[in-house]
């Protein structure tokens, strides 16, 4: 008989597994967070922090810069980075279950450019200079636009794709190189792992992570197509992944005694507790980055906006969910200037207590600003002016 959950109860659990909900996410820093997380995805903007930087901060505090980039690259190193949902920092016991997607690129044969001829003599240089950065080897583009990439920075981003280097940190945010044989430590390095056991581990851990998890959000934390979903199909169905089959009635594809979604056994064997976070994220936390998925948890549709033109932005540039008592109430711009923290734009969302939303909202900002070293929060703009006058005070009577 297939488990029922109702939503609100799949929502604790997903909460808990993620590090929002009890204490049990704040076990272990950084280190911990990103094993329980699985992959913490990277991104090139930097609004109050890094994104990488902000997952960290929203389930831990202001934990430290440095303190997050031991945890995530250090000597030797507990991460490497790949690609996952996207460009993401990764446990390193999970590089041998990674070899599916290496062994794809090697099958390919090409990534978004060609590959060039001079592929091994960067290896060559890798292997006699390394660690490196794209600038120690001649620089990474040939004066054009962002994708006009030189040959060096494509033969080299190709070695890491296959696996022959690996990024063992990132300096100005430049990817730095060195061998896979020289980073990876020898027991994993040396180990090899069939495309289904690859996809059996990582959808496992996968679901961990997620803590209850429909096969979309599986293949979308994972990117699988193909024959790759296929085989994730097979270790759903023969239990090899560790999940257990659970029937969610308010979620989509759901029929009356039939499974819709998987879950973490070990999640479901206590009923979810403790404290809720209430603290803004980023929107490339694993908690919001599947768009479909958190309107199905919360009912929140949420857009990156950064790339709109900015006469054409709804809700701002980098607008972060507010995560309050298990919902998503509302939403911020952020910003900083010397020690204040600015909400350049701020929203409720319809539907939650306007009371509850705003004490939310005041109690987040505040929370950011002890991240970054703020001591101050300044709230510009919203598209209801009487909503940023009563944050506004709630933000004074919170502070």
């Amino acid at each position: 008989m297939t488990l029922e959950l109702g939503a609100d109860q799949a929502r604790k659990v997903v909460l808990r597994a993620q590090g929002f909900l009890g204490a049990e996410g704040r076990k272990g820093g950084p280190g911990e967070m990103l094993r329980r997380l699985g992959a913490v995805q990277l991104d090139t903007i930097s609004v109050l922090a890094r994104s990488h930087e902000l997952i960290a901060y929203a389930r831990l505090g202001a934990v430290g810069r440095e303190t997050v980039e031991r945890a995530y690259w250090h000597n030797p190193p507990n991460a490497f980075e790949y690609w996952c949902h996207a460009a993401c920092i990764l446990p390193i016991e999970h590089w041998p279950h990674f070899e599916f997607r290496r062994r794809g690129f090697r099958a390919r044969k090409f990534r978004w450019h060609e590959v060039p001829e001079s592929v091994d003599k960067v290896l060559e240089r890798v292997r006699a200079e390394g660690p490196v950065t794209t600038t120690d080897l001649g620089g990474a583009k040939n004066g054009g636009p962002w994708w006009d990439w030189s040959d060096v920075k494509i033969a080299v981003e190709w070695l890491l794709d296959i696996g022959e280097v690996v990024c063992t940190r990132r300096v100005g945010w430049r990817r730095v190189y060195d061998l896979a044989e020289r980073v990876v430590p020898g027991e994993l390095f040396g180990r090899e792992t069939s495309d289904a056991e690859g996809i059996t581990h990582l959808a496992g851990a996968a679901g961990r992570s997620l803590g209850v998890a429909t096969r979309a959000d599986l293949i979308d934390f994972l990117r699988l197509q193909g024959p790759h979903a296929a085989l994730l199909d097979q270790a759903l169905l023969d239990g090899s992944t560790g999940l257990v089959p659970v029937y969610v009635p308010e979620w989509p594809a759901a029929r009356k005694g039939g499974a819709n979604a998987y879950a973490d056994p070990a999640a479901l064997a206590s009923e979810p507790r403790g404290r809720h976070r209430t603290t803004l994220l980023s929107p490339f936390d694993s908690l919001v980055w599947d768009r479909p998925r958190t309107a199905r948890l919360f009912g929140f549709t949420h857009r990156l906006e950064a790339y709109v033109p900015k006469a054409k932005r709804v809700h701002g540039y980098f607008a972060m969910p507010v995560l309050a008592g298990g919902r998503l109430v509302g939403r911020v711009d952020p910003a900083r200037d010397g020690n204040t923290l600015i909400a350049r734009q701020v929203g409720l969302e319809p539907g939650v207590p306007r009371a509850k939303a705003l004490e939310g909202v005041a109690e987040a900002l505040w929370f950011a600003a002890s991240w970054v070293g703020c001591d101050e929060v300044r709230v510009e703009q919203g598209r209801d002016p009487e909503v940023v006058h009563d944050l506004r005070a709630a933000l004074t009577a919170a502070g």
